[in-house]
C-alpha cells in the first residue's frame, strides 16, 4: 500500500524537492506512517555529504559532540543539526566503511543514513507534510531523486525503518520499494553469515544491500535489476537511483502498481498517475509498467 515516486529533470537543475514533495502529497493516503526523499543535488567537489541519525533517545546534543570528534580524522566540517539528524561533509578520499564503523560504534542506535557526492536521504515518521515542516524539502534543488510514503504492515514505525534506504557502504545509491520480498529471511541469513549488518526488520532493506553488492562487483544498474528478477521472490515495484541514473524494475507477477511518463523535459515514475499529473502539468502520455519490465534513464 506504500507510495513510491521518482523524478529526473532532463533540462537542468530544478526545484527537485518541490516536485518530489508534490508527488508524495498526492500519494499521502497510501502511507501515513512515514515519508522520505532521496535527493541527488549539486556535487561538492572533493567531498562526501553525510546524513546521520544521532539516535532514538538520550542526550542527542552529547551524541552530536561524540560524532563530531569521531569524524575529525575524516576531515569533517560544515556540521548542522536538525532534530535527530546531523548533516556534515567528509573528505572525498575517506574510507567510507571505516568512517561508518567509527561513528556507529558510538552507540547502537547511531546510524549513517546516507553518504554521497550528490545523495542526501531525509526521512522521518509522519506524512509528507511533516517532512516539509521539519526539513523544508521544497527548497532543495537537483536533477533527480526518489520519494516514499509508507504504510507499515510488518515492521515498526521509526526513522530507520522509513524509506528511502541507502545501500550502506556504497555512496550515491538509494532505493524505494512497494511490495513484499518473500525470501527476505533466507537472503538475510546468507548476508549476515558474510558479516553484513542489517539496521531494520524491513524486507525492503534487502534490496538496497543486494543492489550495493552487485554494483560494487561492477554490474550495471540494468544488470543488477535483472539479478533481482532472478534472485528475489515476491511482488515488488522498486525504484533505484545512483549518482547519474534513475530506474525501476517490476516483478514477474505485476501485482504492485507502477506507472511512468517520459518527455523531452523529464522522466517521472509513481505508484499512481495522480502523483505525476498533479506535480507536472502538460501534454504527455502516462503508461503502466509491465511484468518484468526494467527501465533506466541517465542524466545528460
Amino acid at each position: 500500500m506504500c507510495g513510491i515516486v521518482g523524478f529526473l529533470d532532463r533540462r537542468g537543475d530544478t526545484q527537485l524537492g518541490a516536485t518530489l514533495l508534490n508527488m508524495l502529497n498526492a500519494l499521502a493516503c497510501r502511507g501515513p506512517d512515514s515519508a522520505g526523499v532521496a535527493l541527488f543535488g549539486v556535487e561538492v567537489p572533493g567531498r562526501f555529504v553525510v546524513r546521520l541519525k544521532l539516535g532514538d533517545r538520550g542526550d542527542l546534543e552529547e551524541r552530536a559532540r561524540s560524532v563530531t570528534s569521531a569524524a575529525v580524522p575524516f576531515e569533517a566540517k560544515d556540521f548542522a543539526r536538525t532534530g535527530a539528524y546531523l548533516r556534515f561533509s567528509i573528505a572525498g578520499s575517506a574510507d567510507v566503511n571505516r568512517f561508518i564503523r567509527e561513528v556507529e560504534s558510538i552507540a547502537p542506535d547511531v546510524e549513517v543514513v546516507s553518504i554521497g557526492r550528490r545523495l542526501e536521504i531525509v526521512k522521518q515518521v509522519g506524512s509528507p507534510a511533516n517532512l516539509e515542516g521539519a526539513f523544508h524539502i521544497s527548497a532543495a534543488g537537483g536533477r533527480h531523486g526518489l520519494g516514499h510514503t509508507r504504510l507499515s504492515t510488518e515492521s515498526i514505525v521509526d526513522l530507520s525503518h522509513s524509506q528511502p534506504f541507502w545501500g550502506h557502504g556504497f555512496p550515491d545509491l538509494a532505493i524505494v520499494h512497494n511490495g513484499h520480498i518473500t525470501n527476505y529471511h533466507l537472503l538475510r541469513r546468507r548476508y549476515e553469515q558474510r558479516g553484513i549488518r542489517f539496521y531494520t526488520e524491513n524486507d525492503s532493506e534487502i534490496i538496497a544491500i543486494y543492489l550495493a553488492l552487485r554494483l560494487r562487483e561492477g554490474v550495471t544498474l540494468e544488470g543488477a535489476f535483472q539479478g533481482m528478477l532472478r534472485d528475489l521472490d515476491g511482488s515488488f515495484s522498486c525504484l533505484a537511483a545512483t549518482e547519474d541514473s534513475l530506474g525501476f524494475v517490476k516483478d514477474p507477477f505485476s501485482l504492485k502498481p507502477l506507472v511512468f511518463a517520459e518527455s523531452d523535459g523529464f522522466v517521472a515514475v509513481a505508484t499512481e498517475e495522480i502523483a505525476i499529473r498533479g506535480a507536472l502539468p502538460g501534454d504527455y502520455t502516462v503508461r503502466e509498467a509491465q511484468a518484468r519490465e526494467i527501465r533506466v534513464w541517465r542524466r545528460n
